[in-house]
């Protein structure tokens, strides 16, 4: 009865490892971003600019729950969805390119 149970430890061993494998290299670090990326988004406030998933370039006028109203250039102005903020944009990175 032992070596079955051994038997059945040694089958199960690679599918082991491999989720262990897709866990440390997969699913953790893109859990770890999303915590990253949502705590980034609560801590966004009114004068912080911010890069749309789009690529625009916005600046944050006014929180507003789901949406945060953003100025694109001085006459234009728009509603932009939490969920296609890509990044906060730092003025340092445009000048370093």
């Amino acid at each position: 009865m032992g070596s079955n149970a051994n038997e059945l430890f040694v089958s199960l061993l690679p599918l082991i490892v491999l989720f262990a494998v897709f866990y440390f290299f997969l699913i953790r670090p893109q859990r770890v971003q999303a915590k990253r990326h949502k705590e980034m988004l609560e801590g966004l406030k009114k004068g912080d600019k911010v890069v749309s998933s789009g690529g625009f370039i916005c600046e944050i006028i006014k929180v507003e729950g789901l949406f945060f109203s953003v100025r694109l250039s001085d006459e234009s102005t728009a509603r932009l969805s939490r969920d296609f903020v890509a990044y906060k944009y730092d003025d340092t990175q445009a000048t370093q390119s």
